[in-house]
């Protein structure tokens, strides 16, 4: 097992990310090397999906995975932003072929709730696993997890801004990321965490795991260099599309850059195909 940093959160039923740095995933970083950047937008094929009032939507979790009690929610949050990474990455017969239904919502929860149990056990650094152990997972393991499924032929890290800004011009993006108690509800129709008046100060719920779709506003300052506060991303997140604008929140680069060392960002790709 390598030397891994690892930060666990505690998991409830809208959270349940963990920090998991490996020091060799730095090889696969590319840094940021003067490419143009622009606004982008990638729109997942899946709808909006829900890792919580399964019950309500007709899941049962012992029906999807062999040893799994039927739950109303899982820590899910890596393999939901995973599925709607991935329904951006592959065709549509592709992941027919796979199982996944992005026609609709619930057949999707479904196959996320199969991704999050693979996602447990590429976490191997953990003893637990689930089932039985709505233990959580981390981006780094939901990566191993599509990879292993054939959905992904590689995945890269971020580690600053730009490379995140270079990053989201070739597809979307996962972000692992402290929660704050005040994002759960965020303010106004572009739900925009910086509005959240004094949510630095408010206490940390756990982890989450979120798939970055677009970089929606991107801004210069006066010497031409990326200005974070003006800078803004959209974001996918997994509580239904009732939540925040249409299931999605916005943040700037500001918020990201404050929370730097809590964030991590995987984006599982596609390479073979570009080439």
């Amino acid at each position: 097992m390598p030397d891994l940093d690892i930060t666990r959160y505690d998991v409830t039923g809208q959270l349940g990310r963990h920090q998991v740095l490996d020091p060799r995933s730095l090889a696969y970083r590319r840094r940021y090397t003067g490419e143009t950047l622009r606004p982008t937008e990638w729109a997942p094929k899946v709808p909006v999906l829900d890792q919580q009032d399964l019950l309500a939507q007709g899941i049962r979790t012992s029906q999807i995975v062999d040893g799994a009690d039927d739950v109303d929610a899982l820590g899910s949050c890596t393999a939901n932003s995973a599925t709607a990474l991935v329904s951006i990455l592959q065709d549509a017969d592709t992941l027919n072929t796979a199982g996944l239904d992005v026609s609709d919502a619930v057949a999707a929860e479904r196959w996320a709730i199969g991704l999050y149990s693979d996602a447990t056990h590429h976490d191997q650094w953990m003893e637990q696993a689930w089932p039985s152990d709505d233990c959580g997972s981390s981006g780094l393991g939901v990566a191993k997890a599509l990879r292993s499924r054939g959905l992904v032929d590689q995945y890269g890290h971020a580690t600053t801004a730009l490379e995140l800004c270079r990053d989201l011009q070739n597809g979307p993006v996962l972000m692992g990321t402290v929660w704050y108690e005040a994002w759960f509800s965020p303010v106004g129709s572009s739900a925009l965490l910086d509005d959240i008046p004094g949510w630095q100060d408010s206490p940390v719920a756990g982890g989450h795991e979120v798939c970055i779709t677009a970089l929606e506003d991107l801004a210069l300052d006066d010497s031409g260099h990326l200005d974070p506060a003006r800078t803004i991303l959209r974001v996918r997140n997994s509580w239904s599309a009732s939540w925040g604008d249409a299931g999605h929140f916005r943040m700037s680069l500001a918020v990201y850059e404050a929370l730097r060392s809590q964030i991590d960002l995987v984006q599982p790709r596609l390479d073979a195909a570009r080439q």
